[in-house]
C-alpha cells in the first residue's frame, strides 16, 4: 500500500493524515525503524489539556487534549523505552553528544490555565518534568488571544462580515458547517495579513459582536499568582515566549529584540529568574526563521523550539536554536499515531518525497 504522507502533512486534511498514519501502524512498518531515523528524543508540544466540549464548531480543538490522552501517551513513550526528562537535561546530553538513552520532554505553549489545574497534578503523579513556556501578556491579562476570539466570533453569529485588503466579504455562519467552512477561509487569509492587521480585524469583528477579548484572557490564561504557583511545583519549569505572541519572522528586527526582551524583564520581575529557553510564538517557518535563530542565540538562549515537524537527531547538537517538536494534536489523540510518529518514520518518508534539512 502507497501512502503519500508528505502530501498528508502538508495539506493537513485531518482524515487524510490520520489514515496514513494509522495505515502505517497496522504495516508495522514503523517497528522497524532505524535509530537514524527515530532519532536520539523527542520533545512534545501540547497547549492545552481538559476534556472537550461537546460542540460541532470548535476549530481551535487542535489545541486541545484530553486529560487521558496525556496519560496514555506518557505510558506508551516509557513502553518504548524513552526516559522522561527535563528540557534542561535534554539540552545538556544534546550539548554533551550523550545518546545512550532516547528521551521524551514534554512542553506547552502560551500559559493557560489548565495547565496548572489540569496538566500538572498529572505530569506530578507520573513524575514527569514538563516546561511551559510563557507568553507574559497572558498572566499580564493583555494578551489577545485572537484565535480564540475569531472562533468564538463565529460561533455566536448567524453571519460574519470580514474586511480584507482586497475588500468585504460576508460570511454565512448558521450552522455548524457554515461555521467550518468560514473558519477554514478567513484564519489562513487573516494569518496572511501580518500580526497587525490581522489583530486589528479581530479586534473590530468582536467590537461589532460585542465581544470583550480581555475576558478571554481573563478566563483562559493563568495569573501570575497561577504562574508562581506552577514554578514552584518540583517537575515544572517555566520558560520564555515572549511578550505578547506575535510571529517575529513577520515584524522588524528592532521589534522582535524588544517582544523577547519584554518578555524576559517580566519574567525576572514576577519570578526572580530569566529564562534560559525559548519557543518562537506559532514556530512554523512563514513565523520563526535564520533571523530569528540568530535572535534567540543573541539572547543566550540554551535552546529555542519550533514547531516544525520532527524527532530530535544527533545533529541538532549543532542546532539548538531550531529544535523540532512533535505535536500531541486534538485531532489525532490514539496512542497508535503518537508510536507510528515517535518511530520517525513518517518524517523519513517524507523527506524521501522531496523536504530537506534537519528540521
Amino acid at each position: 500500500m502507497t501512502v503519500n504522507l508528505r502530501r498528508s502533512f502538508t495539506v493537513a486534511k485531518p482524515a487524510l493524515a490520520r489514515n496514513a498514519l494509522l495505515a502505517l501502524y497496522a504495516s508495522g512498518a514503523h517497528r522497524f525503524a532505524p535509530a537514524s531515523v527515530s532519532g536520539v528524543g523527542t520533545i512534545f508540544m501540547l497547549h492545552r489539556v481538559r476534556e472537550p466540549d461537546a460542540n460541532g464548531f470548535a476549530p481551535n480543538r487542535i489545541l486541545e487534549v484530553r486529560p487521558d490522552f496525556l496519560e496514555e501517551t506518557i505510558h506508551r513513550v516509557r513502553e518504548r523505552g524513552l526516559v522522561c526528562i527535563s528540557l534542561d537535561e535534554a539540552v545538556q546530553r544534546l550539548a554533551a553528544r550523550d545518546f545512550s538513552e532516547r528521551f521524551a520532554v514534554f512542553t506547552l505553549d502560551d500559559g493557560y490555565k489548565d495547565n496548572l489545574t489540569v496538566a500538572a497534578p498529572i505530569f506530578e503523579r507520573y513524575r514527569v518534568p514538563f516546561t511551559v513556556y510563557l507568553a507574559t501578556s497572558l498572566p499580564d491579562g493583555t494578551a489577545e488571544l485572537w484565535w480564540v476570539a475569531l472562533e468564538r466570533v463565529i460561533a455566536m453569529a448567524s453571519d460574519l462580515r470580514v474586511i480584507f485588503p482586497e475588500g468585504e466579504e460576508v460570511f454565512r455562519t448558521a450552522s455548524p458547517a457554515d461555521k467550518n467552512a468560514a473558519w477554514s477561509s478567513i484564519y489562513w487569509r487573516l494569518r496572511a495579513l501580518g500580526e497587525d492587521a490581522l489583530r486589528a480585524e479581530v479586534r473590530r469583528l468582536t467590537a461589532e459582536h460585542g465581544l470583550d477579548m480581555a475576558s478571554i484572557t481573563r478566563e483562559l490564561a493563568m495569573s501570575w499568582d497561577d504562574v508562581r504557583r506552577l514554578a514552584a511545583q518540583p517537575y515544572a519549569s517555566v520558560e520564555a515566549h515572549t511578550a505578547n505572541h506575535f510571529a517575529l519572522a513577520q515584524i522588524s528586527e528592532a521589534r522582535a529584540r524588544a517582544e523577547i526582551e519584554q518578555g524576559l524583564a517580566r519574567h525576572e520581575a514576577e519570578l526572580g529568574r530569566r529564562p534560559t529557553h525559548f519557543s518562537y510564538p506559532y514556530g512554523d517557518p512563514s513565523s520563526a526563521g535564520e533571523r530569528d535563530f540568530d535572535l534567540a542565540r543573541d539572547f543566550g538562549f540554551r535552546s529555542a523550539t519550533t514547531t516544525r515537524k520532527g524527532l530530535i537527531h544527533a545533529g541538532h547538537a549543532d542546532a539548538l536554536m531550531r529544535l523540532p517538536r512533535l505535536s500531541l494534536n486534538g485531532d489525532y489523540q490514539d496512542v497508535r499515531i503518537v508510536d507510528v510518529l515517535m518511530s520517525g518514520l513518517p518524517f523519513a518518508l517524507a523527506k524521501s518525497m522531496g523536504s530537506a534539512g534537519i528540521d
